[in-house]
């Protein structure tokens, strides 16, 4: 079972003195059967006037606090140990052998069933049939998915292609796209970033009448052949379940056409990236800023 410390370190600059903050952190990580968390915190220099926390809808842990004295830098820093215990067979193989068995489930099969019999575990999926504020209903992501989603095609074998296509058919870039960026805008651009991809992913399973969530977590990333592994050089990262009645909620990784195992280190769930933000809020003064993030998985 693989052992992984994580450093994640948020540091705001500002030019001018802000004096009052309020802020959201998704930066604790929720109970999960395949994580076991050791150890998890979060430390914010200045300390907080008032800190508290609570689960959000979703089940993910959220941590608010706000300062109400004068400060030009704000540093956030989540850091924790978890053993991570991966899917059977997760070194190679199909979707199938991912994922622990057979289903004979087709696509529009559990399309149907989540529209007429919703209930329990199934009823919890129904909420991530629709549109949320970063994955509106578009008519060229759905011209786009339904490609992969011939009649009575089982759903495993449907998600794996579309995962793979949009890796192939999407170019990583990291200024191509914003935080804010729209399903249109990703689609004319054909770049994007991880947040991108995973939007772009939920919407067309989402368009075909499927159940589908945004997962923000980490990716331990591996240095080139022969270099070192830089220090804050690992990433944050997001991806996708789907939901198939009798499994459960089953991941995705559309930027890296791999199904998620021993190096995703799963953080938060919710409809899109505005439901688990790692760090987001409002201030008052400041002027300009300058914010840096440094993350870092290491194995031990």
């Amino acid at each position: 079972m693989p052992q992984y410390r994580i450093r994640h370190l948020t540091r705001y600059r500002y030019d001018e003195p802000v004096s009052v903050c309020h802020n959201l952190a998704h930066l604790l990580p929720r109970q999960s059967p395949r994580h076991f968390w050791s150890y998890a915190d979060v430390d914010i220099s200045p300390t907080p006037a008032i800190r508290s926390e609570r689960l959000d809808f979703f089940g993910n842990r959220l941590t608010l606090f706000a300062m109400q004295e004068p400060h030009r830098e704000l540093e956030v820093l989540a850091k924790g140990i978890v053993n991570l215990d991966p899917p059977a067979g997760s070194s190679g193989g199909t979707a199938t052998d991912l994922f622990g068995g057979i289903t004979n489930w087709s696509w529009n099969q559990v399309r149907d069933f989540l529209t007429n019999n919703p209930r329990g575990d199934d009823l919890d999926a129904f909420q991530f049939l629709f549109e949320s504020p970063y994955v509106r209903s578009f008519q060229d992501v759905h011209a786009y998915a339904e490609s992969s989603f011939s009649i009575n095609r089982p759903i495993l074998e449907a998600v794996t292609e579309l995962t793979r296509r949009i890796h192939a058919d999407f170019i990583y870039d990291t200024k191509a796209t914003t935080v804010s960026s729209t399903l249109p805008e990703i689609m004319k651009a054909r770049r994007g970033v991880c947040q991108d991809f995973a939007h772009l992913q939920v919407g067309c399973l989402r368009s075909m009448g499927l159940a589908a969530r945004y997962v923000s977590g980490y990716l331990l990333t591996a240095p080139p052949p022969g270099k070192p592994k830089l220090i804050g050089a690992d990433a944050s990262h997001a991806w996708i379940s789907v939901y198939v009645p009798n499994m459960g909620w089953l991941d995705f990784d559309p930027t890296n056409d791999c199904i998620p195992s021993d190096k995703h280190i799963t953080m938060a769930w919710g409809r899109d990236y505005g439901d688990v933000s790692p760090l987001r809020g409002v201030i008052l003064g400041g002027g300009k800023h300058i914010v840096d993030v440094s993350v870092d998985v290491t194995t031990l």
